[in-house]
């Protein structure tokens, strides 16, 4: 992001604050890691969703296609708002947003302690969906806003916490859903009203700093893309929207199924089975947060193709590790695959450095929506084909990172934004 993203004037009667002056703001880490801590409060309480999905499966006796609907319906609500409330946000942001969308997850989780059909389990999930929506756009705005001339870390503090957030799931399962049942719900209203007291918080800061006149880059009036680029970010855009398709799928597959592939193929039990899937998601975390170091060490396109390449190899030979190996593949393939997380986010918003909210929103949006939508496809699968077969095809996905040659180097990124 060039360090003309953003500026905080002087008093009315003085100038806005000149090119180096603007340089100099310095990140605000209490709110970054403030609006870390709600982030994982969020995705921990998302996380209740698969976490609860063995458990849902007994008590109402459950396809495969069923639970792909519930995830379906968290992760595609998420997709379809997200981009709505980014775009509305970029025109006229609104930081009371942050606690009513933590309200919205608060009765989401409530009900869902309480749901004994199928009708209710979803409109639970659907209104979990809608307060995760609510959060991200506006949670990503406050990261750049308190980023100061660090968006690379910023993003990566930010996404680690919702990152660490869903890699609580299997452990919820054990520890909370496989002993008390669907009612373990009912802890995570104490998680929601935390985080609707942190969000009021951050919200009254992020007005402070609208008051005070922090303004988001735009592009200049009138100035328009030469067609040439304008396609060239069209084409990096439709790449990045690949890759975050495929890393979703794949992610999905992990998240929602391989315990049911080990329970079927080693006679792993419920419980030891979801600390399989907290070494996916737990390393997974750790590779969010040094993946904006490293890429701005080696570079955001090197490490997004890197990420996706890596994975490859692992993904490929998984299904056909004994348990031991598996889990040292899962340790590294988290830590590999989700690296370039919080870079995907970065990179997107320097190709449309104007719409922080609205990409923001798209990416992650799309994230959870290919997220929920390869969760139900691959549980349609499962039904078919049975679940061991899924795993083994679903390890061709990362392949498709290859394209991230196609996308333009960092050189010419910064160019794009520096110009816009």
């Amino acid at each position: 992001m060039s360090d003309k993203s953003f500026a905080l004037p002087k008093p009315k009667t003085a100038p806005q604050p000149t090119h180096g002056e603007a340089k100099q703001q310095a990140t605000v880490y209490k709110i970054l890691l403030a609006i870390s801590f709600v982030h994982l409060f969020n995705d921990s309480i998302q996380s209740v969703i698969p976490a609860i999905f063995p458990i849902l499966k007994d008590n109402l006796l459950l396809t495969f296609t069923q639970i792909g609907w519930i995830s379906f319906a968290i992760n595609f609500t998420s997709s379809i708002i997200q981009p709505v409330i980014g775009y509305a946000a970029d025109r006229r942001p609104t930081p009371i947003l942050l606690p009513i969308g933590m309200c919205f997850t608060f009765a989401g989780v409530f009900i869902l302690a309480y749901a004994h059909t199928y009708i209710l389990v979803l409109f639970a999930v659907v209104l979990i969906g809608l307060g995760s929506a609510t959060f991200h756009p506006e949670g990503m705005r406050v990261a750049h806003m308190a980023a100061g001339m660090r968006k690379g870390l910023s993003q990566s503090i930010f996404q680690v916490g919702g990152n660490a957030g869903q890699s609580l799931a299997p452990l919820l399962t054990r520890y909370i859903f496989v002993p008390f049942g669907q009612f373990g719900a009912i802890g995570f209203t104490f998680v929601a009203a935390a985080g609707i007291i942190v969000q009021s918080y951050i919200a009254h800061w992020y007005h402070g700093m609208l008051k005070a006149g922090y303004t988001f880059k735009k592009r200049a009036a009138g100035r328009m893309l030469d067609p040439a680029r304008r396609q060239s970010i069209r084409n990096a855009t439709l790449i990045l929207v690949i890759i975050v398709f495929v890393r979703s799928w794949y992610g999905a597959a992990i998240n929602s199924y391989y315990a049911f592939y080990l329970m079927d193929a080693y006679k792993i039990t419920i419980d030891n089975a979801q600390i399989y899937i907290f070494l996916f998601l737990a390393s997974g975390a750790v590779g969010t947060f040094f993946g904006g170091p490293l890429a701005d060490r080696f570079g955001r396109r090197n490490l997004i193709l890197l990420s996706m390449i890596g994975t490859a190899p692992i993904a490929l030979i998984l299904p056909f590790a004994s348990p031991f190996w598996a889990a040292v593949l899962l340790l590294i393939g988290g830590f590999v695959l989700l690296s370039s997380f919080s870079v995907t986010v970065v990179y997107a918003q320097m190709l449309y450095p104007g719409n922080i909210g609205t990409v923001s929103g798209l990416i992650t949006g799309f994230a959870f929506g290919m997220g929920g939508i390869g969760s139900l496809v691959l549980g349609n699968l499962g039904d078919a084909w049975g679940i061991s077969n899924v795993i083994i095809s679903v390890g061709v996905l990362p392949l498709f990172g290859l394209l991230a040659l196609l996308l333009p180097g960092d050189d010419k990124l910064d160019e794009w934004a520096k110009d816009s």
